[in-house]
């Protein structure tokens, strides 16, 4: 038969004994098992997504509510994973901006309206689009124009051949959302310097 404890350190100890053996058998209440499993799944699945690309909030949930993961613990999940910094809807319209702006040539108000779309709040939007200033505009759509006029390899036969590949160059800059005064004016600009260097 064990002796009782003779002082405040022993008492301490055999509780906390205690306290492990019955975890041990039955658990503890401390700890939810199956809110952490949900948890689990929707977190491995958002990682897989974001091991793709990076995604804003906003596309992580519609993503994972499409995969019928309950909205509480999807909302629980993307919390944690904006305190880790694994998602961060500033840093992510930054980056977009940057890159589909120097990459594929994209304006501001096509960029506007894709973050738009991905649920990026005003402010972020904002301060994104403010790395791509006028002259940063201009100059990607006169590389864009004289990109589309090089594909020219003869000078056009008459106005009506001259008027299309006018048509051409300017659908290339309103695709990517530039102004139709501002691409009407470089398309004709960069149209000309290839018929100039073509006869």
């Amino acid at each position: 038969m064990s002796s009782k404890p003779n002082n405040a350190k022993e008492r301490k100890l055999e509780q906390l004994r205690a306290a492990l053996a019955h975890y041990e058998r039955h658990g503890s209440d401390l700890f939810d098992h199956q809110a952490e499993d949900a948890k689990r799944q929707v977190r491995h699945r958002a990682l897989l997504l974001l091991d793709q690309r990076a995604r804003s909030r906003h596309e992580l949930q519609e993503r994972l509510v499409a995969l019928d993961f309950d909205t509480r613990v999807i909302a629980d999940v993307l919390d944690e994973l904006e305190q880790s910094r694994l998602v961060n809807d500033h840093d992510f319209a930054m980056e977009w901006v940057r890159q589909r702006h120097e990459l594929r040539g994209k304006s501001r108000s096509v960029l506007d309206q894709e973050l738009q779309r991905k649920g990026i709040s005003p402010e972020h939007r904002a301060a994104a689009l403010e790395q791509v200033d006028d002259d940063a505009e201009y100059h990607c759509a006169r590389e864009l124009a004289a990109k589309k006029a090089r594909q020219i390899t003869k000078p056009p036969a008459d106005y009506a051949e001259q008027e299309k590949y006018l048509r051409r160059i300017v659908g290339v800059l309103a695709r990517r959302g530039f102004a139709s005064g501002m691409s009407f004016a470089i398309a004709k600009e960069a149209l000309e310097q290839r018929i100039a260097e073509l006869s």
